[in-house]
């Protein structure tokens, strides 16, 4: 591990919560607080420059600020869906899943960092460009919704708030962030509460986490 991001102190993560991120005990273990600053984008300003739409969600970037591979899932899978919902627990083979899946991610951006550009995983500008997807005039009107709902809940009116919350998510249902984030606003804890898994069975067969597509 580099210097300037080892741990202050170890970190313990209970043993459900690593499954549903899809961590093994030896990530975990050498699992650190960040000694750097980390961005908070309120405003969801780089999840729309970057067409994010759920977390965690990651866009390689190189060293001449070129996108190397647009936003996609940072190595999650929709494992956690098949999770008891009063304990946590998930299948033992269902969490395994997880586990790969997250392996993957992180052994092809190691590939990369190690190899650059003639790693396997990074994406010809073609591809890039065919992957990226720029913000419709519904996208567009979502983030003004959600932004308003902001001013307005900043601004002592949480009821009008909601309306314009309700709207970003009406809109553009398959962006998550509106959707987590107007429910922990409307109560801290609500953005993994019934509410919101109610919102994740109403998907059916389609996928929360669309797969990452290596090549």
């Amino acid at each position: 591990m580099r210097s300037w991001i080892k741990p202050a102190a170890p970190i313990e993560i209970p043993p459900p919560l690593q499954d549903i991120m899809g961590w093994s005990a030896e990530e975990c273990r050498r699992a650190a607080p960040p000694t750097y600053p980390c961005l908070l984008d309120e405003k969801h300003v780089v999840a729309e420059l970057y067409n994010m739409t759920n977390v965690p969600m990651g866009v390689w970037i190189d060293e001449r600020a070129r996108i190397v591979r647009p936003a996609e899932p940072a190595g999650a899978s929709d494992g956690f869906r098949s999770m008891d919902r009063s304990t946590f627990q998930m299948p033992p083979e269902v969490a395994e899943k997880g586990r790969a899946a997250r392996k993957r991610y992180v052994d092809a951006l190691r590939d990369w960092v190690a190899k650059g550009g003639a790693s396997e995983y990074a994406l010809a500008p073609d591809e890039i460009r065919r992957r990226v997807a720029g913000m419709s005039e519904t996208d567009a009107l979502a983030a003004a919704n959600f932004r308003l709902g902001q001013y307005l809940r900043e601004h002592g009116h949480p009821a009008d708030a909601r309306r314009y919350f309700e709207e970003a998510r009406r809109l553009c249902p398959k962006r998550w962030h509106y959707v987590r984030q107007a429910l922990e606003l409307d109560e801290p804890g609500k953005a993994s509460g019934p509410e919101f898994f109610a919102a994740v069975d109403a998907l059916g067969e389609r996928p929360y986490y669309p797969p990452v597509v290596y090549k």
